[in-house]
């Protein structure tokens, strides 16, 4: 089962791509691999348009170069600044509306869902969460740039959430 994660934004949108290979109801014994990862970037002199288009269009990319079997998208929680809450939900509706296309079924967890999944606490900070990507994937370093982490993290969460 390959699951691609999906951490939303306009500027850079991270997704990874891992694969469970053991339908084991313990997650101690699960294998997960992750396959790749990386971001979608835009470039801030686009206009809002060009780059949610540029999104899509990358992100559809992945999609079919990916093959993902479900895909994760990390929910909007809580934004200070109104106008960041504002493009983060229009890269999401954007990314929903590509892999709806795409016939790719998708899950929906929030930043606390996903750190409770992996760290066991809710309000864990971003390295704890980073550094549990990174033991949970067996990988050298953790995944950079943050957003791709990110995205691994909600991809690890499902699988995790699938076996409670």
């Amino acid at each position: 089962m390959k699951t691609l994660g999906i951490d939303p934004g306009t500027a850079q949108t991270g997704w990874g791509l891992i694969q469970n290979n053991k339908a084991n109801s313990n997650k101690k014994n699960q294998s997960i691999k992750s396959l790749g990862f990386g971001t979608i970037q835009t470039h801030k002199d686009l206009s809002c348009e060009e780059r949610l288009q540029k999104l899509y269009n990358d992100l559809v990319v992945v999609i079919r170069k990916c093959k993902p079997d479900t895909a994760v998208v990390e929910q909007l929680f809580f934004f200070r600044n109104a106008k960041t809450v504002i493009t983060v939900a229009q890269a999401r509706g954007v990314i929903l509306l590509a892999l709806r296309k795409s016939k790719v079924p998708i899950q929906e967890y929030t930043p606390l869902q996903i750190k409770q999944a992996l760290t066991g606490y809710g309000r864990a900070q971003k390295k704890e969460v980073q550094e549990k990507v990174k033991q949970i994937l067996k990988l050298k370093t953790i995944p950079r740039p943050n957003h791709a982490a990110d995205a691994l993290a909600a991809a690890v969460c499902s699988i995790y959430l699938c076996l409670t």
